[in-house]
């Protein structure tokens, strides 16, 4: 399962996630995701949802994907798939709905997400 965002800046749009999840201020930051270590992923904060799951973005000409990766040594349950993807399209039309103009979350499994 894959989520997409059509937008005509991408990478505005993913700058703009990574800006309100490290942002110190309260009014508008992201709280429920968390970057790892290494900046390239994310996953839900919530302790019942932490490491679950992680999403890879990636930046392409008119959209911002992030295909879902699963965690080591562990499969991903139908409801994380879920959570996880109805979660993300949740945040981003709270913080960002004027910077994209769909949002879409694949049913199954896409060639790019690691399951």
């Amino acid at each position: 399962m894959s989520v997409t965002f059509l937008t005509s800046n991408p990478q505005e749009l993913l700058n703009s996630f990574n800006a309100r999840i490290e942002q110190t201020e309260a009014a508008g930051k992201i709280t429920t995701w968390v970057r790892s270590e290494d900046k390239l992923f994310y996953t839900h904060k919530a302790v019942e949802w932490a490491n679950k799951a992680w999403f890879s973005p990636a930046v392409e000409a008119g959209k911002l994907t992030f295909n879902i990766i699963k965690p080591k040594n562990a499969n991903i349950s139908t409801t994380v798939y879920g959570y996880y993807h109805g979660h993300l399209i949740e945040t981003f039309l709270n913080h960002f709905d004027k910077m994209f103009s769909v949002g879409q979350a694949t049913a199954l499994a896409t060639v790019n997400d690691v399951t």
